[in-house]
């Protein structure tokens, strides 16, 4: 798979660094590949998981081609999707 940032994503992250939303897209630990919706409502893919260090992080992305994804987003997880993600991680055979 080939990630590009688009330049409104990147002035769009707050507190997120493009590499931590990349370790999450690319990393060896488990992600969560779940559906979502970005501000504008269209449908986006999102990937639940964490930095090499740890930092739990959502990144939307969506599909231009058939190995191509655009990043559209990234951000820290609330209280409430942080426990929904850590009961699944649990789930998880390592």
């Amino acid at each position: 798979m080939v990630y590009t940032w688009t330049r409104w994503a990147l002035r769009g992250l707050r507190g997120i660094e493009p590499w931590e939303a990349m370790q999450v897209l690319t990393g060896k630990r488990p992600r969560w590949p779940r559906r979502g919706r970005d501000a504008a409502g269209a449908a986006i893919l999102t990937i639940w998981g964490r930095t090499a260090a740890g930092r739990a992080l959502i990144v939307g992305v969506y599909q231009v081609d058939t190995w191509d994804w655009n990043v559209a987003s990234a951000r820290e997880m609330s209280a409430a999707e942080l426990a929904e993600f850590t009961r699944w991680e649990e789930t998880r055979d390592e």
